[in-house]
């Protein structure tokens, strides 16, 4: 039906050794993940190494939290890739990247995630794009991002 792309970015003033932990680890993503209040219900599962290539996370939820996985594909220093399922409230799949370079003296984070919008998503897209629909939950979730890594790092340093 149609593809789509969604970017944010920020600039964390923190070293990428701050950042990449909560990035990386799927089980630190209750930390910043945009989503992680929506159902204090949220049944979590991960598998046995929540970090590096295969790590797995899957939840099932109340009708604003869904039910889903990610699936770590890639995990490079300066890159994180995902696969991305939903299965409820509508199935739909998409590949996601968290890409961090150097910044000055921070980090500068970058959130992409696209795919191909099918069925009723298909259809939604053409009224409503996919930027639209997640493109707030990424700077929320990037502004999480951002507090808890320049958190950490202060801490670090004692």
């Amino acid at each position: 039906m149609g593809s789509y792309r969604v970017s944010r970015s920020v600039t964390v003033d923190a070293p990428a050794e701050a950042v990449r932990p909560l990035v990386r680890d799927l089980r630190a993503w209750q930390r910043w993940s945009p989503w992680d209040g929506l159902d204090p219900d949220l049944e979590r599962s991960y598998s046995a190494d929540s970090s590096g290539v295969g790590a797995r996370y899957e939840w099932s939820g109340n009708k604003k939290a869904g039910q889903g996985s990610m699936h770590v594909t890639v995990d490079n220093p300066g890159r994180l890739a995902l696969d991305l399922v939903f299965e409820k409230p509508f199935r739909s799949t998409s590949e996601v990247e968290l890409l961090m370079e150097p910044a000055g003296q921070g980090t500068r984070v970058e959130w992409v995630m696209r795919g191909e919008q099918k069925g009723l998503m298909g259809v939604l897209g053409k009224v409503v794009p996919m930027d639209r629909i997640v493109g707030k939950d990424f700077e929320k979730g990037l502004a999480s991002l951002k507090r808890e890594a320049e958190s950490d790092a202060a801490a670090a340093q004692g």
